[in-house]
Order: C-alpha cells, then structure tokens, then sequence
C-alpha cells in the first residue's frame, strides 16, 4: 500500500472496509498526521514555519500567500489542497481523507470542521467509512463553528454564516446559514446582500 494507491481510492468515492489494509493505511496516516499536528500546535511559529510544516502535513507544496493561525488538527492530511491567498483561523479540523479543496482567496473561521467521511450506517459494517470530497470556491468565507459535510460544493464568493451545517452544495454568491444550511441571501457585485429568492 502507497499514498498513491491510498488516494486513487478514497478520490474514487470508493468505501474503506474497517480492518482491510486501506483502513490499517488510513490509520498509520493518522498517526503521522498526529506526530506533525503536535508539532504545529505546541510551540510558537512564524509564518513561514507554520507553511513548511503544513507542506509536510499534506505532501505538496503551498503558495507563500498562506497563513494560518494554530492550532489545527486533522486525521489524514495528504487529502488537502490549497490554493493562494489562503487564512485558515484557529482551531480548526480538516478530516480530509475524502479530499478537501480550497480555492484562491477563502477565508476559514476559528473552528471550522471540514468532514468528509462517513461511517456505513448498516451496525455489522459500521467500522467501514464512505469517503466524499468537499470544494470551498474562490473567496468564499466559511464563519466560526461552522460544519461543512461530505459531498458539498461551496460556490465562488459565497459566505457560510457561523455555526452553520452545511449538508448540500451552496451556490455562488450566496449567504447561507442555519442547520441544515440553505440560501438566506443573494450577493451582488457590488457586495450588498439581498434576501434569497428561493427560501422556504
């Protein structure tokens, strides 16, 4: 088993069988993602530290426009994707096996939880998790305490008000909110917001 192999599945939507070698795998990509966390999250680090070990953390290399604020803390890692101009805030949890994808100029507020797997809901096969990815658009801003779930779409410029839960695809320049989250307001160019036409 390699990453490779690894990511080739999980990006296929492909389920992970609880005990079969892509589970044992995920979970020594568990412990490594721990062991560089750790690092990260209990001492001080400048900007361009916190980026190299964020590089390590996902095995690729990210703009240097990137910030963020520890700690963050994820279970995989090597499923993340930044683009530039970055800010991920503090406290943060990125459970990105499915793969998470962060376009240019999105903001993420303190304690955002990207979640992108799902436990199979039969109790025998409980163990065995449902990988699905999540894509935050161009300048979008997800708001504190926000949770945005398996399989969602954030559209371009769009805005997830704080302590959302985000369970379906949010179109592009559109404030959503609420649990669930759905459309509350229509973004102009101009950056004025306007009530959604489609509320129910």
């Amino acid at each position: 088993m390699d990453i490779h192999t690894f990511l080739n599945h999980v990006n296929a939507g492909l389920p992970v069988p609880g005990g079969s070698k892509l589970h044992k795998y995920m979970s020594s990509l568990s412990y490594e993602a721990m062991k560089i966390t750790a690092e990260l999250n209990t001492a001080y680090h400048t900007a361009e530290e916190i980026r190299r070990l964020m590089e390590k953390l996902i095995g690729q290399p990210i703009d240097p426009s990137f910030r963020m604020f520890p700690p963050f803390y994820t279970d995989c890692g090597k499923n993340i994707h930044i683009g530039k101009n970055v800010f991920v805030n503090a406290g943060c949890c990125f459970q990105d096996q499915g793969g998470v994808t962060i376009e240019d100029g999105a903001l993420i507020g303190h304690q955002v939880v990207l979640a992108t797997l799902n436990h199979d809901l039969a109790p025998d096969n409980r163990a065995t998790t449902v990988p699905s990815p999540i894509h935050i658009g161009k300048n979008v801003w997800i708001g504190s305490h926000a949770t945005v779930l398996g399989g969602v779409t954030v559209g371009d410029n769009a805005v997830v008000a704080a302590g959302a839960v985000v369970t379906k695809d949010v179109p592009a320049n559109t404030v959503a909110g609420g649990v669930p989250a759905k459309p509350l307001k229509r973004i102009e160019a101009s950056g004025q917001a306007v009530p959604h036409r489609n509320i129910s």
